[in-house]
């Protein structure tokens, strides 16, 4: 049950922008969390939370490049195949990171909600 350390790096990061209302996260088809779980332990935060699910890219030895057939995701592994041959795990390209695409804050009054969207770092 670590997803509770990457929701406390998420806060940590999200804090520094102002007193913060919601929160958009991209979650890659093959982060070591799942998408479902990350988001279900974000909503201590009391935040709007949108989980964006970024689809995986994967280059085979045997050329293929694109998405690959994820068979079995779980808490910290999943298991996935080039869908051209078979090989399994395939280097990913894109789609294993989990990123703060977006946090919506207050004002300094607390009246009007700002949205800024930033372009972060991968948090893990």
């Amino acid at each position: 049950m670590h997803e509770h350390v990457y929701v406390n790096q998420i806060v940590k990061e999200a804090v520094k922008h102002g007193l913060v209302e919601a929160i958009t996260v991209e979650v890659g088809e093959l982060a070591i969390i799942p998408s479902e779980e990350l988001e279900e332990a974000l909503q201590v935060t009391k935040w709007e939370v949108k989980v964006i699910v970024k689809p995986a890219t994967v280059e085979c030895k045997c050329t293929f490049t694109g998405r690959p057939k994820v068979t079995e995701k779980g808490h910290d592994f999943n298991i996935y195949h080039c869908p051209a041959c078979g090989r399994l795990a395939p280097k990913i390209l894109d789609g294993k990171d989990v990123v703060l695409k977006e946090v919506r804050v207050k004002d300094e009054e607390g009246q009007s909600i700002i949205d800024v969207l930033f372009h972060l770092p991968k948090l893990f």
